[in-house]
């Protein structure tokens, strides 16, 4: 039986392994910035994505009765930092803006709103948007408290006067794109991208840098194949994958959830064979810089599913978010991807402003298809380091 050995012994060998790890560590640049960026990089995001407050939310006011005290009885959306109020007379331009995604509500007042009110009561409409269930339900709490409270003071200087009481404002609340007001309906959209981001984006980070790894592509480098053709023949079995992925998501989408699709199903088929094709271009690049298959689906991880999940408006409004954030949130081909998939579930593509909506979005997304494209096929060049 062996003497136990001494103490002294212990800690001097578990300084030296420590020293070693310690260099190693050192000398692991990427492993060590990651432990260090990507708690910053979770504070920050979080910090700034989740948050369920609505500022400066435009609503547009649709005045049609010009006596003062029609404006007065509205007061309460002028200068409220929740609220960017938009004077409008016209119900039908407030009504494009609204397709249009410039407003998320509009309050109309009647023709007839300072005459009923003088006799009692008057009643506003309020229309919001519901692509988003969330921003709805404060914006609707945020207008009735704005609404009440010049009624309040009018009420607390007609007691002192006379002791009767003053008119109420009433408001009529009607939602546009989901009348039932169901979450379900427009969190299912945002769900399909989150796949999309995390099929494309992260499963195919791996590919060009296992290939690094184990040194098969120098010989790739050897044959007649070109850069782009090592790309394409990457990118098509993935979009096969991708495509079942869609197919599912919609199928469950429709007879699970039964969420309805407004837009046409090879405009919502076209649009997600678009994203996909960026999502997966995405995941190839960043295999092709980094060129270590760990580091790849870290990188992959914070730049695509993380952002997509908190930045992309899948459940908060990034127009509550800092400027900053708002600019970083529009860099994301999956933002884009967000909004086109809402608009053609839930408000389909039968308007003028709507189509222009989903046109932007897809021509932006084909703009990051090619960008990524050329730049994942530059990763490629026939150069040995």
């Amino acid at each position: 039986m062996s003497a136990p050995l001494p103490a002294g012994g212990f800690l001097r060998r578990l300084a030296a392994l420590t020293r070693k790890e310690t260099r190693q560590m050192l000398r692991d640049k990427s492993n060590l910035l990651m432990g260090l960026l990507l708690p910053l990089a979770l504070i920050w995001l979080f910090g700034y994505g989740l948050s369920f407050d609505v500022n400066r939310v435009p609503v547009a006011v649709v005045l049609q009765d010009p006596a003062p005290a029609a404006r007065q009885a509205l007061a309460g959306l002028q200068g409220s930092r929740y609220f960017d109020a938009r004077w409008m007379t016209d119900m039908h331009a407030a009504r494009q803006a609204m397709r249009q995604g410039e407003v998320d509500a509009i309050v109309q007042a009647p023709g007839d709103f300072a005459a009923r009110l003088a006799a009692g009561g008057a009643a506003v409409q309020l229309i919001l948007n519901g692509l988003d269930a969330t921003t709805a339900s404060a914006v609707e709490g945020y207008v009735e408290a704005a609404l009440a409270l010049p009624a309040a003071k009018e009420a607390g200087r007609a007691a002192a006067r006379t002791g009767a009481q003053a008119a109420r404002v009433e408001v009529v609340q009607r939602l546009w794109f989901n009348e039932a007001g169901i979450s379900v309906w427009y969190l299912v959209p945002g769900l399909v991208v989150l796949i999309l981001t995390l099929i494309g984006a992260f499963l195919t980070s791996l590919l060009i840098a296992r290939e690094w790894e184990r040194g098969t592509l120098e010989a790739l480098f050897v044959t007649p194949a070109r850069p782009l053709e090592i790309v394409l023949s990457k990118l098509a079995p993935w979009l096969l994958v991708g495509l079942a992925d869609v197919v599912m998501c919609l199928l469950a989408a429709r007879l699970t959830f039964h969420v309805p699709m407004r837009g046409p199903l090879a405009l919502v088929l076209a649009a997600a064979l678009l994203y996909l094709t960026v999502s997966l271009l995405l995941g190839l690049f960043i295999s092709g810089v980094t060129r270590n298959q760990f580091q790849a689906s870290q990188v992959a991880l914070l730049a695509s599913f993380l952002p997509a999940t908190v930045l992309s408006g899948f459940m908060f409004d990034l127009r509550n978010m800092p400027a900053a954030v708002q600019f970083i949130g529009q860099l994301m081909p999956a933002t884009h991807f967000m909004g086109v998939m809402k608009t053609l579930f839930l408000a389909g593509a039968d308007s003028a402003a709507t189509q222009a909506a989903i046109a932007r979005g897809m021509a932006t997304l084909a703009a990051y298809a090619l960008a990524l494209a050329w730049a994942t096929q530059r990763t490629l060049r026939k150069t040995l380091d």
